[in-house]
């Protein structure tokens, strides 16, 4: 693993990390082919620590997927913009989360189904009164007739850095620097 350069910034803490990964919105998949790099945007779901996502049986990603299993993961939430009277100073409030690690397509139908619950609950929280039926899973086909493919990232490495600054530091519209000196 190779160290966060700008150590301050580092987030070890795994309950803070999980709680992260369970809210955040949006990751990127980065994957190469060993000729070009692929990066992706995409739902996902953090879940019994592992990343899962689903999609398309085809396509792109997932020839990129068979010619090379080693994949990376990125998350990042933009919180606001840190003022300070002295401009060197002027920051992001933020945090991410880079995960790298092996992929594969879930094969096993009740893990499929775990996965695609846990991205109902994050996504539609409390939108279905029922959970999601294993049927369901197996059988939908999307609009142009593919099978869903749900895969699993399981990290070898986890790494996170933040800068989680406080709400009396954030910009806000007609915030001037007289304020704050």
């Amino acid at each position: 693993m190779i160290p966060i350069r700008y150590s301050k910034r580092d987030i070890t803490d795994k309950a803070q990390i999980d709680h992260f990964l369970a809210v955040a919105k949006t990751g990127h998949l980065g994957m190469t082919n060993g000729i070009e790099p692929y990066i992706i945007p995409l739902n996902f779901c953090w879940w019994q620590g592992n990343l899962y996502f689903h999609g398309a049986d085809s396509g792109r990603k997932i020839e990129m997927i068979s010619a090379n299993n080693r994949v990376c993961f990125s998350v990042c939430e933009e919180y606001g913009t840190v003022a300070d009277p002295v401009p060197a100073h002027v920051d992001t409030a933020y945090m991410s989360v880079f995960l790298s690690g092996t992929i594969e397509r879930v094969e096993e139908a009740e893990e499929m189904r775990g996965a695609m619950q846990a991205m109902l609950d994050k996504y539609v929280p409390g939108y279905f009164s029922e959970p999601l039926p294993l049927q369901h899973v197996l059988k939908y086909r999307s609009s142009m007739g593919s099978t869903t493919a749900v895969f699993r990232i399981t990290p070898d490495t986890v790494t996170a850095k933040g800068n989680l600054a406080g709400e009396e530091k954030k910009f806000y519209p007609g915030r001037k620097v007289e304020m704050d000196v």
